[in-house]
């Protein structure tokens, strides 16, 4: 995922799935994000970009940005929203320049959608791309041949995606954890220099929220998802170490500020130093003969 940050330009960032404006009046949203395509509003129109396609043959600074969700809370999300007839027919799932073969991608469904499948039946289907979908999004899939699952060992599949996708969280501009929406729009408008016109609201009664699951399932879930609950574990401590050091940083210029503010109003309350000259003189030579001659 790709964000544009040019302050210059009226950016809009867009997803497949909904619209994600960064203007003042804009309204953000918090959803998973798939995809993102900019449009940049300029004297000769409007164009669209993609990645990290360069304008006019210049460099634009682009900058990755991506929000993490509870591995559980997004499956089970993610299984309503498939439940209610959501596809991804038209994902190409492009890597190393191909689309993965029917063989190496077989559907979890026949006809035109999954809509109406059961929990169980969404947890048995052994290519459900919901199954650690944030790492594999986050991952660099060329590495352990795409989707080519005989292309090496599933134990060093798994463990090269879980240390690709860190890795690439770690070189992100900024990530958010939708868990913690305050100092996720906290650490983004201190990343990004950008100020939000309201405060982001922490909403838990989500619908993956109205979903009773019973302790077998979770755990269920969690197995299902184990790369993606590794990786939440390590953003969630990254996240929390960006946190802070943002928090030390601003109070240490605080207290830098506070410090000038001190000093200029000090310099302010001294007295002129002329007068202070005139307060403190030494005595000019004829004054001083003069008092000796006294003597």
């Amino acid at each position: 995922m790709g964000c544009l940050y040019d302050p210059g330009s009226d950016l809009h960032i867009h997803s497949r799935v909904f619209l994600l404006p960064l203007s003042e009046d804009g309204k953000p949203e918090h959803k998973q994000l798939t995809c993102l395509r900019i449009r940049i509003m300029g004297k000769g129109g409007q164009r669209w970009e993609w990645g990290l396609r360069t304008a006019g043959g210049q460099h634009r600074p682009f900058y990755y940005i991506t929000l993490l969700r509870d591995p559980v809370s997004r499956y089970l999300s993610e299984w309503r929203h498939v439940q209610r007839g959501a596809t991804w027919k038209t994902s190409l799932h492009m890597c190393d320049g191909r689309t993965p073969t029917p063989e190496e991608l077989p559907p979890c469904y026949e006809g035109t959608d999954w809509s109406g499948c059961t929990l169980q039946e969404f947890m048995d289907c052994p290519y459900n791309l919901a199954n650690n979908r944030q790492v594999r999004m986050l991952a660099d899939l060329s590495l352990v041949g795409c989707y080519n699952l005989s292309f090496i060992p599933e134990g060093k599949r798994a463990q090269l995606l879980l240390e690709s996708a860190k890795k690439n969280l770690r070189g992100m501009a900024f990530f958010g954890l939708t868990e913690f929406q305050r100092k996720t729009q906290y650490l983004f408008e201190r990343t990004f220099n950008l100020k939000f016109i309201r405060p982001f609201m922490q909403y838990n009664s989500t619908r993956a929220g109205g979903v009773e699951v019973g302790e077998d399932t979770i755990r269920r879930i969690e197995e299902l998802n184990d790369l993606d609950m590794q990786l939440y574990d390590y953003a969630r401590d990254l996240f929390q170490q960006r946190y802070q050091y943002k928090r030390q940083l601003e109070r240490r210029q605080q207290r830098l500020r506070s410090r000038e503010e001190r000093l200029l109003h000090r310099a302010k309350e001294a007295p002129p130093r002329g007068d202070a000259e005139e307060a403190g003189r030494v005595p000019t030579e004829d004054y001083m003969s003069h008092i000796i001659e006294k003597w």
